[in-house]
């Protein structure tokens, strides 16, 4: 093959665009032969008009439910060139188990301990306790399966995503292991799987955060707010 059928084949499949823009290419239809005006013509016609409001309604119906989603995040599903194709962001609906797997959780009496302790909320405020409830749901096992050891994890987790000073969140180890170091690597393979478990999808959004306290607004966790501390 010469240089210039490489060079020829090596080329985008569009021009991008000198304005520096994303472009929205819009394939236009193309048209066909002309039909006569017989009687097979009319129905021909008629079919064609009856597809054009089907098209009209159906496109008007994707706009309706794209407008009631633009406050839906989104995500970049993929890049080609300048074009840019979005994907919907799957929002978890927490079922009411895994509200109860936590309240379950809350009674054991090293979790009790550990929330006794942080009594500035450095690791353990009502937005960070939301989290361990979205990670218990995106986590995919069963509600009898969770025990004390996920409830530290998801939190752990909840912290690496959300705290800028890390430090505070290793005090977990001093109330699950003591003064033991050996089992730590056993914890952060454990995090490892758990993280796997969800498929990555570790953010968690304010709204969610929200939505998740007013499954049981009285619960009294959710007065563990920073914003109170003097």
């Amino acid at each position: 093959m010469s240089d210039q059928e490489i060079s020829q084949s090596e080329q985008p499949p569009f021009q991008p665009s000198t304005s520096g823009h994303l472009q929205v290419v819009v394939d236009d239809e193309v048209s066909g032969p002309s039909v006569p005006r017989t009687s097979s013509g009319l129905m021909s016609d008629t079919a064609g008009q009856k597809r054009k409001r089907e098209s009209s309604t159906e496109s008007d119906e994707e706009l309706e439910e794209l407008d009631s989603e633009l406050n839906h995040p989104w995500d970049v599903n993929s890049l080609c060139g300048l074009k840019m194709k979005l994907k919907k962001r799957r929002m978890d609906l927490v079922l009411p188990e895994y509200h109860e797997v936590f309240k379950r959780l809350l009674e054991d009496p090293v979790v009790k301990r550990f929330l006794a302790w942080d009594k500035n909320l450095r690791v353990s405020d009502k937005y960070l306790l939301s989290m361990v409830i979205a990670y218990f749901s995106r986590a995919g096992l069963f509600s009898w399966q969770y025990q004390r050891i996920h409830f530290f994890l998801a939190l752990y987790l909840a912290n690496d995503m959300e705290e800028d000073n890390q430090a505070p969140k290793q005090d977990i180890f001093y109330f699950l292991y003591g003064q033991s170091y050996a089992l730590r690597p056993l914890f952060h393979k454990l995090r490892y799987q758990f993280i796997c478990s969800m498929g990555w999808n570790t953010w968690v959004s304010l709204e969610e955060c929200e939505e998740i306290q007013a499954y049981d607004p009285k619960l009294w966790v959710w007065g563990r707010d920073r914003t109170l501390i003097p």
